[in-house]
């Protein structure tokens, strides 16, 4: 009796337990940068640390990077060999010739789960890694909107005192016109183009700060800051070197390190060993065992027993059929993707050419706009220019600028939707097993 109960007793012990894991019920949003990270540093942040903070911190990745406990836990299940099946019986005598009891005991093993038992290990870790190509994947998406949100805000707060400059020259010119109009010194056909200029001023001023403070709270959220939490920025932005010779040259080894493209070699990898389990599938179910038993009379008999089904109507069509559809499909979705990866890249290399010649001559015309500019306010100050032919000139100023940051910000976008494309300064797939290898 006490060796049952200590046989009881270590069973139990190697069971799990259930523990409760309540869900919370306040927003685990930071209220500040310390409270994100006692160790950021007190200076404004440049944008790569901007990404390592959203990389640690983002909810959604915390939340994400879960799924790989679950691949390893289906992964750890595919690789257990099933387990025997015990049987037994005691039959008490009701009636009869008999003097004792009978029983029976058996034993049998599942043949058939064995026989696809190597192909749904395989299966199980292709797919472990395919969740883990896909997590890499997404932290590359995230990485990739950190940048771009905080190239935006400090793009931003560098255009701001031009956009304000500009509004602020054109209220003293209206201001000026306003009582000109109401002293009946100028018609208001004169006054109406500077009453249009200044509105669009203000609303490209109003426009700018309210893209300011939609990106600022994109942000934060990416970084599971509450949304009025302040984050100091750098005023130039930082990104990993950008060479768009070595991006060409490099662009055939692009698949081999992309994690959306490995985790889809790998989901075609997993389904591969699936349309390998539904034929093997087709070997008809068997069991094998042995059993004991006694009669009534104590008459003991022993010997094996085989049990299989016979592949008469069902011989595993259904399931082959639909192992190989869904095989065809993950190569047409990865043909696809791999195109629409490549051409992405080329597409977008195209646009930062020409962005950047644009740029360049942008970038040209802008001195003399800054020279004619500082005559025009010379000229103004000693009487040798009127109101009207300044203002024209210092808005010129103030419009050059901020085309070229425009077409600054735009090339930017380009840059950084590129990184993120190639994984520059991103986390690395290097780690993950080909499926090829693994074999």
């Amino acid at each position: 009796m006490s060796a049952s109960l200590s046989l009881l007793a270590l069973s139990l012990a190697g069971c799990a337990h259930y523990t409760p894991l309540p869900l919370a019920t306040q927003a685990p949003l930071a209220p500040d940068l310390r409270s994100l990270d006692p160790s950021i540093p007190s200076e404004p942040l440049g944008v790569e640390q901007v990404v390592t903070l959203a990389l640690a911190n983002n909810p959604d990745l915390r939340a994400i990077r879960f799924k790989r406990g679950i691949a390893t836990g289906q992964t750890l299940q595919a690789g257990l060999l099933p387990n025997p099946s015990l049987s037994g019986a005691l039959l008490p005598l009701l009636s009869g010739a008999g003097s004792v009891p009978a029983w029976n005991l058996g034993i049998a093993q599942d043949i058939k789960s064995l026989v696809t038992y190597r192909s749904r290990r395989r299966a199980a870790a292709d797919s472990e890694q395919q969740v883990a190509a896909d997590i890499i994947w997404q932290e590359w998406q995230v990485a990739g909107q950190a940048r771009q949100l905080a190239c935006d805000l400090i793009m931003g707060n560098r255009a701001r005192p031009s956009y304000a400059g500009a509004y602020t020259l054109l209220v003293e010119r209206n201001t000026k016109l306003e009582k000109a109009l109401a002293a009946h010194s100028v018609t208001l056909v004169t006054v109406a183009p500077d009453r249009l200029a200044l509105q669009s001023a203000r609303a490209a001023l109003d426009a700018l700060d309210q893209r300011q403070l939609g990106l600022k709270h994109q942000l934060n959220a990416l970084l599971g800051l509450t949304p009025d939490a302040q984050l100091p920025l750098a005023e130039q932005v930082d990104l990993p070197p950008f060479d768009m010779a070595a991006i060409r040259a490099d662009l055939p080894n692009l698949p081999a390190r992309r994690p959306d493209l490995i985790a889809l070699r790998m989901g075609y990898a997993s389904s591969d060993e699936q349309v390998r389990q539904a034929i093997l599938s087709q070997f008809p179910d068997m069991n094998l065992g042995g059993s004991v038993a006694s009669d009534n009379a104590k008459v003991i008999n022993g010997g094996p027993n085989i049990q299989i089904g016979l592949p008469i109507f069902d011989r595993n069509q259904g399931n082959i059929a639909i192992a190989r559809a869904t095989r065809e499909q993950l190569h047409a979705d990865y043909s696809a993707r791999l195109a629409a990866t490549m051409g992405t890249v080329e597409a977008m290399l195209s646009e930062a050419e020409q962005l950047s010649a644009q740029l360049m001559t942008a970038r040209h015309d802008l001195p003399a706009a800054r020279l004619a500019a500082e005559r025009a306010q010379a000229a103004f100050g000693a009487s040798n220019l009127d109101e009207r032919g300044y203002v024209d000139l210092v808005s010129n100023r103030f419009t050059k600028e901020q085309e070229i940051m425009t077409l600054e910000l735009a090339l930017l976008d380009r840059q950084i939707a590129i990184q993120t494309l190639i994984g520059s300064g991103l986390p690395k797939a290097d780690a993950l097993t080909a499926p090829d290898a693994a074999r």
